[in-house]
């Protein structure tokens, strides 16, 4: 077994997010090192690295539940009514001589249960200076967070960065406070913030393009206006999802269903129901961010929903 400091989730860092997860029991299973999540797939190889995980109050996780039913789901989740901790699964994609993220994680911008991702490549044997690109399906800052360490220099020093064309124009739009909700200033100040720190070296991209050959980008807007999924070919393909698709408790089963944070929920919505619906019909392999460690697995048909079945 690793060395207990290689443990991704501990008991202290739920406590100081929040006091809804007051027992062990309810905690994500620990991680080690020695377990990352490890597949091949076509021509890229893939771990899945944790970036620990943040905690989320069920009304943001299920604003449309009845309370019967977050009674349900919310233990389900390992939290309480208060609140449930959801993990944050970013793969670590080697092709030829490229290494890449799909999203960097939270650094120091969210929550102290987060920002695992550098320590744990370092676990690894990768240092920041080894990554070559990263990839945002989005900017909020559990995704993007960690573009620059606390004192504002670029954690990964080496990379280019992609971000979809139409997430940039969103975040960066110079009125974006005087024709938007004030609760999302302040997710505009922390992805212009991310944004702007790599601004020189930002590739803007489209859905369609490729990142590298095989590695394409995906519409799926909603939860953010740009968000995008990345396809990679080989095997039946894989699609990584971001947050197109949440929380594979609550969401297969109800795909229907809004979540909090979706900018504009309806059409978060159709592509939620979308990628699922192609998911389940082409049997096309998964890996969503937020879902129970190491997140890989398939969508099922399931009366008039989908299960998630694992990899």
């Amino acid at each position: 077994m690793s060395d207990p400091r290689a443990v991704l989730l501990t008991r202290r860092d739920l406590l100081s997010v929040t006091a809804a997860a007051t027992a062990a029991a309810m905690l994500p299973p620990a991680v080690y090192a020695s377990d990352f999540h490890r597949f091949k797939h076509g021509a890229f190889d893939i771990t899945v690295v944790s970036d620990g995980f943040i905690t989320l109050s069920a009304e943001i996780l299920l604003p449309d539940a009845t309370p019967e039913e977050r009674q349900v789901i919310m233990p389900r989740l390992g939290g309480d009514a208060q609140g449930a901790p959801v993990q944050a699964n970013i793969p670590l994609i080697r092709h030829g001589d490229d290494l890449m993220l799909v999203d960097n994680g939270s650094g120091t911008n969210f929550q102290a249960s987060a920002g695992k991702l550098a320590a744990n490549l370092k676990t690894l044997g990768i240092e920041p200076e080894d990554i070559t690109k990263v990839v945002f399906t989005h900017a909020h800052p559990d995704h993007s967070g960690a573009t620059t360490t606390s004192d504002g220099k670029v954690l990964y020093p080496n990379a280019e960065y992609f971000v979809s064309e139409a997430e940039w124009s969103f975040w960066t739009d110079k009125a974006f406070e005087t024709h938007t909700p004030t609760a999302l200033h302040d997710f505009a100040r922390g992805a212009q913030r991310d944004l702007f720190a790599v601004k020189d070296r930002l590739t803007l991209v489209k859905p369609g393009q490729e990142i590298v050959p095989g590695m394409q980008v995906v519409d799926t807007p909603g939860h953010t206006p740009g968000h995008v999924s990345i396809e990679l070919a080989g095997d039946g393909n894989l699609l990584v999802t971001g947050d197109a698709c949440t929380n594979d408790v609550i969401f297969f089963a109800h795909s229907d269903w809004h979540f909090g944070f979706d900018t504009t929920p309806e059409t978060a919505l159709k592509s939620r129901k979308r990628l699922l619906d192609r998911a389940a019909s082409e049997k096309i392999k998964m890996l969503g961010y937020h879902w129970s460690y190491p997140g890989v697995g398939y969508a099922e048909r399931k009366d008039n929903a989908y299960r998630f079945v694992r990899a």
